[in-house]
């Protein structure tokens, strides 16, 4: 099937379609030329032989003189001649009995007024009696015929070149393009032998080119911002857990400041995780190496890091798994992902449950919390978008309770960070709504 979504073939057609366009312009021309060439030599030859007949036979009310012939005085005509007939050449088709057997035949005819008295002059087309009494239009005919037969092969053969030429012109158009199209996939240096083209190739190859060089300088500066994030931060970060390491050992094993130190500790630990995954998702996936790792055991350390969200609140967390199931996935991106949707459901949800769902297709996150508004569902995965400015702009007492008992932190970053992970892995990221309340996101993995 012809794609006419392709520049070449859109060539193609249009010449065809110009070919078939001046094709059909000539035969017009030819037709019409051929109508008023007959109609004229009819004409002519009818008027003629009224001549010949007024003075051969004076003033007759029918003349019916040469074979096909018949001249009548306007009064006398058939009703159905008078009620067409005018000054200009018409032709129609008649039934005629020629020997027991009827067949058709085209009728000349036409109206032709001579001091004060109107004629109907009618000739009927018959080949023999045109080539006896008439070679001028039995000439005519013959020629008509020549002239038929080489308009087809000359309509033939137009479309055979156009169809030609435009196969081996479309070829030279879009091989600039071509060329274009290869310098960008393999290697945009090569762009340097286009961009001195005077033609549109040349300018939008320079454009391509410009733009690849800002791209290069981004990526440069995106590089080194990246390593020296991952060097001055991991640094302090060591030596933050270091010194929390050191206090602990010297603190009393009741005293009541261990709890700062192991979430000094723990924190920096998260921290340095969280780099780590940040880093691993500026790489480009096929570069990444992906170990087999438990899904299980993520989603438990998850869930037990993350219940402090729920020490003032009525909610009961579970994961539920028939077996152990792994994934072949960095576990540092997977932590963040899975982690992130568990503290959501966690920091919305103050009564009820939290269930963490494994099996062998994916991964939900169900909560019986205050679910998502359909207003924010078209930006749910959109950067810095939070669930409390949709509530408050609808002035819900619900999220007011909510954010009396517990304070919800966080930016609007945790979902917008799941999907690029998701895109990231070749996973999928899906939400519904639950009919009782809360939401329940699937993470389909592979």
């Amino acid at each position: 099937m012809l794609n006419i979504d392709s520049i070449a073939n859109k060539f193609r057609l249009s010449y065809f379609i110009f070919a078939l366009l001046l094709c059909a312009a000539f035969v017009s021309i030819f037709l019409y030329a051929e109508s008023r060439i007959e109609q004229d030599l009819v004409k002519a030859r009818l008027l003629q032989q009224l001549e010949l007949s007024q003075e051969k036979y004076g003033d007759q009310p029918i003349y019916v003189t040469e074979p096909g012939i018949k001249i009548y005085r306007y009064d006398k005509a058939p009703a159905s001649l008078q009620a067409i007939a005018n000054d200009t050449v018409q032709e129609t088709s008649v039934t005629v009995n020629k020997a027991s057997r009827a067949g058709h035949a085209n009728l000349h005819l036409f109206s032709y007024t001579q001091d004060g008295q109107t004629y109907i002059l009618t000739y009927l087309e018959n080949t023999e009696m045109v080539m006896g009494n008439y070679p001028v239009l039995a000439i005519f005919e013959h020629l008509e015929d020549i002239f038929a037969d080489t308009l087809k092969v000359a309509v033939i053969l137009s479309l055979l070149i156009a169809a030609i030429f435009s196969q081996l012109s479309s070829k030279q158009i879009i091989k600039p393009l071509l060329d274009l199209k290869r310098a960008v996939e393999t290697d945009h240096h090569n762009l340097s032998d286009l961009t001195h083209l005077p033609s549109e190739v040349g300018v939008l190859a320079r454009a391509i080119d410009e733009k690849n060089h800002k791209l290069e300088q981004y990526l440069k500066r995106e590089q080194l911002f990246t390593g020296d994030v991952s060097h001055e931060l991991r640094t302090p970060l060591t030596i933050i857990m270091g010194a929390s390491e050191v206090l602990a050992s010297q603190l009393d094993a009741d005293s009541h400041l261990n709890e700062f130190t192991n979430r000094i500790s723990t924190t920096a630990k998260e921290t340095s995780e969280i780099i780590t995954a940040l880093l691993l998702l500026s790489r480009a996936p096929e570069k990444l190496d992906a170990p087999q790792t438990s899904i299980n055991n993520i989603a438990l350390a998850e869930m037990q890091r993350l219940k402090y969200l729920l020490r003032y609140k009525s909610v009961t967390c579970q994961v539920i798994a028939e077996q152990e199931y792994s994934a072949y996935v960095r576990p540092e991106l997977l932590k963040m992902a899975l982690g992130n949707l568990i503290k959501n459901a966690f920091q919305y949800t103050d009564d009820g449950e939290v269930t963490i769902t494994i099996d062998d297709e994916k991964i939900t996150v169900t909560d019986t919390g205050l679910g998502i508004p359909e207003a924010m569902m078209p930006l749910l995965y959109e950067r810095f978008e939070r669930l409390e400015s949709y509530y408050k702009d609808e002035q819900t007492i619900l999220l007011s309770e909510h954010e009396t008992k517990h304070k919800v932190e966080g930016s609007g970053l945790g979902l917008s960070i799941v999907q690029r992970i998701m895109s990231h892995m070749g996973w999928q990221l899906t939400h519904q709504a639950n009919r009782s309340g809360g939401s329940t996101f699937s993470i389909y993995y592979k």
